[in-house]
């Protein structure tokens, strides 16, 4: 981002705050500044900063603006080229990649509802690679696969037990006092 785009995005946030619902406007900016600091900057050096104009500053008026705006003063400088604010390491893109061939996957086998699902949810998993090395090592260990297929599907039978007992009263203390 240019310092430029930086002045003006802070003049917005600074007009919201004041109760403005608008940005300051450069003029109503540099007599705050002056009230606020008691140091000057006119209208029309504001403008220079903002379109680029001016595309450096002193110092003395990096500070001026970063106590105004309550910011660092190496937040008043241009952004280097390529910089984003974003930290995105490379396992993010990857993540990111791999989400999108999930829910692609998702939607060639959109006839088979439980895959569908299951893809899907592996793809909003916030660590959906994580989830694809644990199934990796499931299936590497022997009789792993099979033994938690089984303890799920009992967890679910009774799950299902459980709650038509509690829609029931059955097997409760309310449903052996009726």
């Amino acid at each position: 981002m240019k310092l430029g785009d930086k002045i003006r995005y802070l003049r917005e946030v600074e007009g919201s705050l004041r109760g403005l619902n608008r940005a300051m406007s450069q003029l109503e900016m540099a007599r705050a500044i002056e009230a606020e600091t008691g140091s000057k900057l006119s209208q029309s050096y504001l403008s220079q900063i903002e379109s680029g104009a001016r595309p450096h500053m002193t110092g003395k008026t990096r500070q001026i603006l970063a106590s105004f705006f309550k910011v660092h003063p190496g937040y008043l400088v241009d952004d280097p080229e390529g910089y984003s604010p974003e930290l995105q390491s490379e396992l993010r893109k990857v993540e990111d990649r791999l989400d999108m061939w999930l829910v692609d996957g998702a939607e060639r086998f959109r006839r088979d509802p439980e895959l569908k699902q299951a893809l899907l949810t592996l793809a909003r998993h916030e660590h959906s690679r994580e989830c694809l090395l644990l199934l990796e090592a499931i299936l590497e260990t022997p009789g792993l696969a099979p033994r938690l297929s089984e303890v799920l599907r009992t967890g679910n039978r009774e799950q299902g037990t459980g709650n038509r007992e509690q829609k029931t009263g059955r097997g409760t203390k309310q449903g052996a006092q009726k």
